[in-house]
């Protein structure tokens, strides 16, 4: 976990260890309670609230600074991770940036490496709701999971991130390998139909979902049923392929 003297050595020559401008951001998805769920951090002694991310370290490929990120926010390892876009935007900074220096106690000067363009490689993240320990650091003082639809506003291009990436989810909804990272291994009906509307954020016709989930053959219902509710007990089912 990130130290004081870490983020200050970070902030003054980071560049000898990471990239200047070239970064990853990872939106990190989960499913709960009939929601789907985003990761995010909120910066200490300010209300900016941020996705988590960093830069590439100068021996590091993409794909390994994504996990790196994933890990230190979740404690988790080889979750679903899919690169979906880059964000290069000339506008991508703004003066907010300015206020990690004020957390640390270190001067702004203008040529500071932090404050210059940053061009992101953006990452969507499927986790296990009931498996993530959500972690902050130095910088941060909460790290915490918002219904999608209910975030706070995000700095920097943020907010347009989580839209591109969820509408690259919603694209790739069709995939039983991506559904089967946000469910148990052991499922409902409902649960399923549950889960793909809170991704399109529409309702579905009862019916029709399972009439189509089942004519695709990438379900299949099992003898068992899921026990202890107030109503009668559902079928429960998994996924016949995984591709």
């Amino acid at each position: 976990m990130i130290t004081r003297k870490d983020a200050a050595t970070f902030f003054t020559r980071g560049y000898e260890k990471y990239l200047p401008h070239v970064s990853v951001d990872c939106v990190i998805f989960g499913f709960h309670r009939a929601e789907l769920k985003l990761l995010l951090l909120k910066w200490k002694q300010a209300n900016i609230w941020t996705l988590p991310g960093g830069y590439i370290g100068r021996r590091e490929s993409l794909e390994a600074a994504a996990h790196r990120v994933l890990r230190d926010r979740t404690g988790l390892k080889n979750v679903f991770l899919h690169q979906f876009h880059a964000f290069g935007s000339t506008k991508r900074k703004e003066a907010s940036i300015r206020k990690l220096f004020g957390i640390l106690g270190l001067p702004v000067s203008r040529d500071a490496w932090p404050l210059g363009r940053v061009i992101s490689i953006g990452y969507y993240a499927l986790v296990d709701f009931s498996r993530v320990r959500p972690q902050a650091d130095y910088l941060s003082d909460t790290c915490a999971w918002h219904a999608i639809d209910e975030r706070p506003p995000l700095a920097f291009d943020h907010d347009d991130i989580v839209t591109k990436a969820l509408e690259t989810l919603r694209s790739s909804l069709d995939s039983p390998s991506l559904v089967a990272t946000l469910l148990p291994e052991r499922f409902t009906m409902p649960e399923l139909q549950r889960l793909h509307e809170a991704i399109l954020g529409r309702p579905l016709d009862r019916r029709n979902f399972q009439k189509k989930m089942l004519d695709r053959g990438i379900v299949e219902r099992l003898a068992e049923r899921r026990t202890g509710g107030a109503h009668r007990s559902p079928f429960l089912y998994r996924f016949t392929t995984q591709t």
